[in-house]
């Protein structure tokens, strides 16, 4: 099978209009496709109205329990729920899944190092044949962002992560193209000018680019997971608007494509 998998990020998800755009033009995706979602700005806002500090390092969550509950219900619960029925809307045939389910993915909670991010996980196997059955029954996979480690433990995972360890997973009998869709048009030299997308990137110019801070925060769990999963069987990678998946799969949008290598 020649399978698309496309993540979405908070931001979008926070945007009714975006949002809607965004299910329209995934819903016009023929073939076999997977979505994947974190939902880290509702996340935030729920936990603020909670009184539970939302806690970030190098854009990465710090998950307690309390965060993890939140989290839980807002990835697992109304955001993938929420998609899911859009998604009937257009009539395609989604299923709303997390790591637990189906025995999708396995995570081991992150060893503390340096910092200690809680229950986060670090994924460790994904569950490669459900998903061939789901999509070979034509369902379209909506994957929340939580994980589990077959112990009872749910662990919130980073949905870039989940995106590319899907893919590598796959790719080993498929071909798979990665499509991260947020609210910018790719990668971008100046974060306030959103014309300033650069159209290919390879690794190199990637850690140029984090040397000198035009790349933080946020950025680069995605971009890290982006290369890794380039570099180890996938056949493209593609960063732009969510609105523009469709037409990056066509190769006619704007964005950022990654580069193996140098030319």
């Amino acid at each position: 099978m020649q399978i698309n998998i496309v993540k979405i990020g908070g931001n979008v998800i926070d945007n009714p209009e975006t949002l809607k755009k965004f299910i329209e033009e995934f819903s016009r995706i023929e073939g076999p496709k997977i979505l994947v979602h974190g939902g880290g700005v509702l996340a935030s806002r729920l936990s603020e109205k909670l009184n539970i500090e939302p806690k970030m390092v190098n854009g990465r969550r710090i998950t307690d329990e309390n965060s993890l509950d939140v989290v839980t219900m807002v990835y697992a619960g109304l955001v993938n729920k929420k998609i899911v029925a859009l998604l009937q809307a257009q009539d395609e045939n989604a299923i709303g899944l997390t790591g637990a389910d189906g025995n999708l993915i396995t995570s081991v909670k992150r060893p503390v190092k340096d910092i200690d991010y809680g229950y986060v996980g670090d994924i460790i196997e994904v569950n490669v044949p459900l998903l061939e059955t789901i999509l070979s029954h034509n369902y379209v996979p909506i994957v929340a962002a939580i994980t589990h480690d077959k112990n009872g433990q749910l662990l919130n995972t980073n949905a870039d992560t989940i995106t590319a360890e899907l893919g590598l997973g796959l790719a080993k009998h498929h071909e798979v193209s990665l499509f991260y869709g947020f609210d910018k048009n790719g990668v971008l030299k100046d974060i306030n000018d959103d014309d300033s997308n650069i159209p290919e990137i390879n690794f190199e110019e990637y850690q140029h680019l984090q040397t000198d801070k035009t790349i933080h925060s946020g950025m680069i769990p995605k971009l890290d997971n982006a290369f890794k999963a380039i570099s180890k069987g996938i056949n493209q990678v593609w960063l732009g608007k969510a609105e523009d998946v469709r037409q990056a799969i066509n190769s006619k949008s704007k964005g950022t494509f990654l580069k193996t290598q140098t030319n």
